[in-house]
């Protein structure tokens, strides 16, 4: 991991698509805490649970506010297909297609030689500063309760 992914650093900005089609500008919520949660591909079990859990949980990460999205490599139409096989209705899904992992790649969590991205989150404060960085094992799933009792912690 370089600096770029360091606690206490600047996260840097970004525009992606979400699942429909509309722009995501990480700069556009100063003010709120996101979390980056990257998974390797749509369509894959380990990453629905993991999508599923931030949806799920959407009323309590809104009362900690903190916005989660999910930020994988594949494509928007992919995202949108896969969003609505899952039900996910709250939660954005960005597409990292093109330039393919560009911000897998900013954020040091590019896979290089099999093209995806790390399994991780990544908590970024209301100053847009790097809070949390938990990056996983592909198979395994993330605890989403742990994270959401790392942000009840920065109360």
């Amino acid at each position: 991991m370089e600096d770029r992914l360091k606690i206490g650093k600047k996260a840097r900005d970004f525009v992606l698509k979400d699942h429909r089609n509309e722009n995501f500008k990480l700069s556009d919520f100063e003010g709120r805490r996101i979390l980056l949660s990257f998974h390797p591909l749509a369509w894959t079990p380990v990453c629905a649970r993991q999508m599923k859990a931030l949806d799920e949980n959407k009323s309590v990460f809104d009362s900690l506010n903190t916005l989660a999205v999910g930020l994988s490599v594949d494509t928007v139409p992919s995202k949108f297909a896969w969003a609505n096989s899952l039900g996910i209705t709250q939660t954005r899904l960005l597409s990292d297609f093109w330039p393919h992992g560009r911000v897998s790649k900013m954020y040091d969590l590019f896979r290089q030689d099999d093209g995806l991205s790390q399994r991780a989150n990544v908590l970024i404060d209301e100053n847009r500063t790097i809070r949390l960085v938990k990056i996983y094992e592909t198979r395994e799933l993330p605890t989403i309760q742990d994270v959401i009792r790392f942000i009840q912690n920065l109360k």
